[in-house]
């Protein structure tokens, strides 16, 4: 694909920079993973609701974030993502204490706590949209190409941390579980990161901007600034955009149906109290952070940042997805000797895999095509993955809640749910093998890019 992008100079972050920039998506993971794991698994177990409660409040967060395109189009309109990063995570921050406090309350009045949850949630959303959305939009904008993909890695990797630090220390916290104690751990939480991740951002852009390397690598902020739904559909014209999308929809989509679920399945079929499962959560994790370090280190020592080495590291993580998920479809054939840690730990390192090769490959095209694109781009790959997020939550809740009033045995429900997903990941690997890959149609829509480039280099009126 040609690139009209002119971001083939070196980087305008340094290492320090970008670990800087992963600080923050620290601080994001720790935030977002409590509203997602341990309040739902209190939900469903100690107050003993529907799944589809917390299925549906997360779905909504999920739903909110369709306005990342929105995001990324305005601070590509605008030149500057500081505002946005620091902004969201603080609106974030409010809403993970309002979600912990409204699962208090739903301990006493049910309607007030879901409709206090309903305003959180939606918060939670705003918060991540902003966010998330621009601190990525800020590595491809400043990063150079030949670097994307290790940078992304470091700062994904550190989003990981955060998740395994977090529920670690919260399950260490919770237990003797009450809702003081959420509600207290949730806001320490949320107030420790808001202080890092200011602290971490502050001054990384204008530094960027401000430097020679950086002037070189980017262009300037144009006076012209066409209307969002006309940069809207020239990134949903690039072939490798669309097909992009596609792949993130089936992935997360295949991912995310056990995000609500595998700390109440703990629970349910295996026992394991709040502070046990909150653990088990940061056991997936921690084998997520393995996985991704893994194919990262392989891929420096092997060429791994290269799109096809990407795509091979995409689609060998989604196939060890699908006989993870397999495994966890069939524990109740073993009984309680089931090795339940050792089989989440190694779901999380094919999850690690698929998604920091998924990562790499995102950094490189977020940068290919039209200048001052990357945030909207990002928004739509985000906007894909909040849509296919929210399907997947409500998809696995409403089989498990209907297959439990269906079934007499829990296993049961959640067998099905494990082994939809591992045909999705099967799915999502023959995704996977597109990416990266030239067609007609990436030639049909390159000529008239590399036209116009020319033209505006020489100056030629359109």
């Amino acid at each position: 694909m040609v690139t009209s992008s002119p971001m083939s100079a070196p980087s305008g972050l340094s290492w320090i920079d970008i670990v800087r920039i992963g600080l923050v998506q620290t601080a994001l993971g720790a935030i977002v993973v409590l509203t997602t794991s341990t309040l739902n698994r209190v939900m469903i177990v100690e107050l003993g609701l529907l799944a589809m409660l917390p299925a549906g409040l997360v779905a909504w967060h999920y739903a909110v974030q369709m306005t990342r395109t929105r995001w990324g189009y305005g601070s590509d309109m605008g030149g500057s993502r500081t505002p946005w990063i620091v902004g969201g995570i603080i609106v974030l921050a409010l809403g993970g204490v309002l979600a912990a406090a409204a699962t208090a309350l739903m301990s006493v009045s049910a309607t007030a706590g879901i409709g206090l949850a309903a305003l959180a949630y939606l918060i939670i959303g705003l918060g991540v949209g902003a966010s998330g959305t621009n601190l990525l939009a800020l590595l491809a904008t400043y990063v150079a190409p030949g670097r994307r993909a290790a940078a992304a890695s470091t700062v994904w990797i550190m989003m990981i941390v955060g998740f395994v630090v977090t529920t670690i220390l919260a399950g260490s916290f919770l237990d003797p579980f009450s809702f003081a104690r959420l509600i207290t751990v949730s806001g320490t939480v949320s107030l420790i990161a808001v202080a890092v991740a200011s602290l971490a951002i502050i001054g990384v852009e204008r530094r960027a901007k401000s430097s020679a390397l950086a002037a070189a690598a980017t262009a300037e902020p144009s006076d012209a600034k066409p209307p969002f739904r006309q940069v809207l559909a020239e990134v949903w014209a690039e072939p490798q955009a669309r097909r992009f999308s596609l792949f993130v929809f089936v992935s997360m989509l295949a991912y995310s149906m056990q995000d609500l679920i595998l700390e109440p399945f703990a629970g349910h079929v295996f026992g394991l109290t709040p502070g046990e499962s909150t653990k088990l959560s940061g056991t997936h994790h921690g084998g997520v952070l393995v996985g991704m370090l893994a194919v990262a280190g392989l891929g420096s020592l092997r060429g791994g940042s290269r799109v096809g080495a990407l795509r091979l590291w995409a689609i060998g993580g989604c196939l060890a997805s699908a006989l993870a998920f397999a495994t966890l479809s069939a524990s109740n054939f073993v009984g309680p000797a089931f090795p339940l840690k050792a089989a989440v730990f190694s779901l999380g390192l094919a999850n690690g895999a698929f998604a920091v090769a998924a990562i790499g490959s995102m950094m490189g095209l977020a940068g290919a095509g039209r200048s001052q694109r990357e945030g909207t781009r990002m928004g739509l790959w985000g906007a894909a993955q909040a849509i296919a997020f929210g399907l997947g939550i409500l998809i696995g809740s409403g089989i498990v809640d209907l297959s439990r009033l269906i079934f007499t045995e829990p296993h049961i429900a959640y067998a099905i749910v494990f082994a939809l997903e591992g045909a999705l990941f099967v799915l999502a690997a023959g995704l996977a093998a597109r990416i990266g890959a030239t067609t007609e149609d990436d030639v049909r829509v390159a000529q008239p890019l590399a036209g116009e480039a020319f033209m505006e280099m020489e100056g030629s009126p359109r």
